[in-house]
């Protein structure tokens, strides 16, 4: 066995006696549910970790993220259900049935041709009898902007499709215009809307210049939040509160910030 190997079914070992009567009384009691939002949560540090290119941080973030599914893994065994080895197991089979070009004799020219296929091969599987839409099958715990990309991407290639980027661009300064519609009329239900019509022709025009949006979004996240704490220290060391500070103050610092 690798010491990767043996690294793998110390963690299980771990995870294991943890769930025993003589482990841990919190990791006993916990269930599926319980720890859910746990997975998510380590996922998404994962996710920071590689937007700050910090390979350590990741290191320790992938381990929680493999913790996460060991431990779920771990609880399913004891309910007879599965075990982390049919986990193994089924990802293994998955990726060499879904990877023929590798594993078999098909061939492939480029990397949108192995996407194809891949969904292709997922649509035959078993278990995916029931789906009757090419929808079917996306997450709805997805991040909104991210569950958006999906299903739009699926739609566009079944044909429902704008004919270029103009045309996306013109839908996206119809959407804005009938925004600033409803917000005159001051129907907060029907701005909602129209919010929701406008973030999904965002999410469009972003596909089309291949973008992922939730990254943009996160992107400008990060920039606000270092701007605005250039604002909160130029404060603290004039000894105010960032309160007593004017618009005209604040903006002016704004925009030292996003020139620097």
């Amino acid at each position: 066995m690798t010491q990767a190997g043996q690294e793998f079914e110390r963690l299980v070992e771990i995870m294991t006696r943890l769930r025993s009567a003589e482990g841990c009384p919190w990791d006993r009691e916990q269930t599926h549910q319980s720890i859910k939002h746990n997975l998510i949560e380590e996922t998404y540090e994962a996710v920071d970790a590689i937007d700050a290119g910090d390979m350590r941080e990741l290191r320790d973030e992938l381990g929680d993220v493999l913790m996460q599914v060991v431990f779920h893994a771990q609880m399913a065994d004891e309910s007879g259900e599965f075990d982390i080895g049919d986990v193994t197991n089924g990802i293994c089979d998955k990726l060499i049935r879904r990877h023929p070009h590798v594993f078999g004799d098909a061939v492939v020219e480029h990397a949108d041709e192995v996407v194809d296929r891949w969904e292709k091969i997922k649509s035959e599987e078993k278990g995916n009898e029931h789906r009757t839409s090419i929808l079917d099958g996306v997450p709805k715990t997805l991040p909104a902007l991210a569950r958006a990309m999906d299903i739009s991407k699926r739609a566009a290639k079944a044909g429902f499709e704008w004919p270029d980027l103009d045309a996306v661009v013109e839908k996206l300064d119809e959407e804005v215009h009938e925004l600033k519609q409803e917000l005159k009329e001051g129907d907060r239900e029907r701005a909602a809307e129209e919010i929701g019509d406008l973030l999904f022709t965002i999410v469009n025009v972003a596909r089309w210049m291949k973008v992922d949006p939730e990254d943009a979004l996160r992107a400008m996240t990060r920039r606000f939040a270092a701007r605005f704490r250039r604002i909160e220290d130029a404060a603290r060391e004039s000894g105010r509160p960032l309160e007593a500070m004017t618009l005209q103050e604040m903006d002016a610092l704004w925009d030292q910030a996003k020139n620097e």
